[in-house]
């Protein structure tokens, strides 16, 4: 038997490994023999990272929320073997008590991903106890008896007889009848004494996927792409991040995020995304517009701090969102400051509905010659960005690279009572506003 089967307190290979400084370690794998070295090959807590390891704690749904490349799969495949094995192959339940559901977009996903793919379970088990896949029954049965049934999300009725002790839901955010599915899947494991579900997903805005992301008793893993950038070609990184680094896309795709739209906020993701570009062209005016907080301190809101610009043709592209907060009001003047220096701006916009006069004399006292303009805000925050969010719709904003904090906020601020100041909006509203609505014009170019 090729898997290392632990007896009268043997330590495993990984075990004898820990501690080890580099040249015992050296040492260690010139004494190892070919069982031990099989069983160091298919040690899966070994070798994984501990992102990829089953969360601690009394939980019924383990849900892992990673982009692609992540190693997804593998986890999935890892963990219900683990499951089927037990501790050791010997250890593991005998009599095949273990009934194993695995679910997947289609049935094709769940045999060409789940069980033949480079990460499934025929690929990741070892010799001496890889289970038997019967492609006409769609089952994997394993020495010990273990069985796992392969089903498909296109038929979620397929789920409503079978009872399972154990589930795997692979690419969740994908399923065709997702809430159906999910519910005849969960109403299914009834059986042993602590029947648990893994899903594997990348993440997507979807009503289960939310539900279940907001449910304290789900133990969730989050995880991207470069996690697992050791095990990827270097090219494949190159590029990925070339295409999709600072786009909604890549933020889901790469970073794992759940990324939504709110009904009621005045900009959306997509006519985000679609406008969005890596350059700005020459721009005509720069400015840098400033959001003071009220208070300040550890606690209080943060300072607004945008910049943006404007082109011969008349497009506004936001070139930055240097909004921070903890910031004294000298501390959040000089880092405007370093902005208007930095980005060579025209002019220093600043709302002065709270500090009055105190904003332009902090400013000026720093730097005296600053082109400055304070601005009263006499509407409502919604009223005062419909304007601007109208541009964007038109496709004359763009934001160059990606702006996440910014465009989160852009997504979700619906203006209902309670929510939290929204400092970048408020910074942004205020330098397209004095770009793009006012009547200013000067014929110096710059090209950024």
């Amino acid at each position: 038997m090729l898997s290392f089967v632990k007896q009268g307190g043997i330590k495993s290979p990984a075990e004898k490994l820990l501690g080890l400084d580099d040249q015992n370690f050296s040492e260690f794998f010139k004494d190892l023999g070919n069982q031990e070295c099989q069983s160091l090959w298919y040690d899966w807590k070994f070798w994984a990272r501990p992102n990829q390891l089953a969360p601690g704690g009394d939980w019924f749904c383990w849900l892992v929320l990673a982009s692609r490349g992540f190693g997804k799969t593998r986890m999935g495949a890892e963990w219900v073997r683990w499951h089927v094995e037990g501790t050791t192959p010997l250890s593991a339940p005998p009599g095949g008590l273990e009934r194993i559901a695995l679910v997947s977009q289609t049935l094709a996903d769940g045999r060409d991903v789940m069980v033949e793919g480079e990460s499934g379970i025929l690929a990741i088990s070892p010799p001496d106890f890889r289970p038997h896949y019967e492609s006409a029954r769609r089952r994997l049965i394993w020495p010990n008896g273990a069985q796992a049934a392969l089903y498909s999300s296109e038929e979620p009725d397929q789920l409503r007889g079978p009872q399972h002790h154990l589930a795997w839901g692979d690419e969740l955010a994908k399923w065709r009848h997702q809430r159906t599915c999910w519910a005849n899947l969960l109403l299914g494991l009834r059986l042993g004494e602590a029947p648990k579900v893994m899903a594997t997903t990348t993440p997507k805005p979807t009503p289960l996927i939310k539900q279940l992301r907001d449910d304290p008793t789900v133990a969730i893993t989050h995880g991207a792409t470069f996690d697992n950038r050791a095990h990827l070609s270097g090219d494949f990184i190159y590029h990925i991040k070339r295409l999709y680094e600072g786009t909604r896309l890549g933020r889901q795709e790469l970073y794992g995020e759940i990324l939504e739209d709110f009904p009621g906020a005045l900009w959306n993701r997509d006519g985000i995304d679609d406008t969005r570009v890596k350059k700005a062209p020459p721009l005509t005016r720069i400015v840098v517009a400033v959001d003071p907080p009220v208070t300040h301190g550890e606690n209080a809101d943060a300072c607004g701090i945008v910049v943006a610009g404007i082109s011969s043709e008349g497009h506004t592209y936001v070139l930055a969102d240097l909004t921070a907060q903890g910031l004294s009001p000298h501390q959040w003047c000089k880092k405007a400051l370093l902005a208007y220096e930095t980005f060579e701006a025209d002019r220093l916009v600043a709302e002065i509905n709270q500090g009055g006069d105190l904003v332009e004399t902090l400013i000026r006292q720093i730097s005296p010659g600053v082109s400055y303009r304070g601005v009263r805000a006499s509407r409502g925050k919604i009223a005062r960005a419909e304007p601007v969010a109208a541009l964007y719709e038109r496709g004359l904003v763009h934001h160059v690279g990606g702006l996440n904090q910014l465009e989160d906020q852009l997504c979700s601020y619906t203006g209902e009572k309670g929510e939290k100041s929204p400092d970048r909006l408020d910074a942004l509203v205020w330098a397209i506003t004095d770009l793009a609505l006012g009547n200013h014009f000067s014929p110096r170019i710059r090209s950024l």
